[in-house]
């Protein structure tokens, strides 16, 4: 099996990375985001297409509040640097999630990146701001549902494929692969509907340390995997 195409991230262990350092946890966020530009290149060059980090959940709110402004202030200055990275690197950047929440600066700043980036044909990086699977199908079934009432579709007509176009993923293909660090070894509200038949890669290395060399190793794990989709292997 080859390399996956797709592949999403949950960036787990940036406050516990920190607090082994005696650091505050802001300061393991600001390294975590660093890290995403060498494993954006790491990827390019072993050949996969689309990578999405979960960046900021709708659980996330429930932080602290010092966390949270911290991390929203990240999230707003991060979009200015993935500007640039973008450019330079010729990557399409896509933002998934309910980004009605954050602060108008931030959603300008949004929009920009996408806009800007669209015509790149490079990586493909989605980010995950203010997402969970959840909200995403729950706003995804009341668009669904407004269709319906006003003629556009049919109850009949409502299939998998239907479902997957009113999603915030629309335009992407379903992840090959899910890697979260850290340890956990849950899924925390990430991407439900897409991981389906997705394999799952889970890792003790907190995410600031996560390099090339860990990156090699879930793709090594990827490959080993024998991938049938509910069907009998023919031998």
């Amino acid at each position: 099996m080859g390399v996956p195409n797709h592949i999403a991230i949950i960036l787990d262990g940036n406050g516990r990375w920190a607090k082994q350092r005696n650091m505050p946890r802001n300061y393991g966020h600001a390294q975590g985001a660093k890290n995403v530009e060498r494993i954006c290149k790491a990827a390019h060059d072993r050949g996969v297409k689309y990578l999405t980090f979960y960046a900021f959940s709708t659980e996330n709110w429930d932080r602290p509040q010092e966390e949270v402004d911290a991390l929203m202030k990240l999230l707003h200055n991060y979009m200015k640097t993935c500007l640039k990275t973008a450019s330079k690197n010729n990557m399409r950047v896509r933002v998934i999630g309910d980004i009605t929440r954050l602060d108008t600066s931030t959603q300008n700043r949004i929009h920009e990146l996408e806009e800007a980036s669209k015509a790149y044909d490079g990586l493909n990086m989605t980010i995950a701001i203010n997402y969970g699977s959840r909200d995403e199908i729950v706003r995804a079934v009341r668009t669904m549902a407004e269709d319906v009432k006003e003629g556009r579709i049919v109850p009949e007509e409502i299939s998998e494929a239907m479902i997957s176009r009113y999603l915030d993923t629309k335009d992407l293909p379903d992840p090959d692969l899910l890697i979260r660090t850290s340890g956990e070894q849950r899924l925390s509200n990430y991407l439900l509907w897409q991981l389906a038949y997705a394999e799952f890669y889970f890792t003790s290395v907190h995410w600031p340390d996560f390099r090339k060399k860990e990156l090699d190793e879930a793709i090594e794990y990827y490959q080993s995997r024998d991938r049938r989709f509910g069907k009998v292997k023919e031998e």
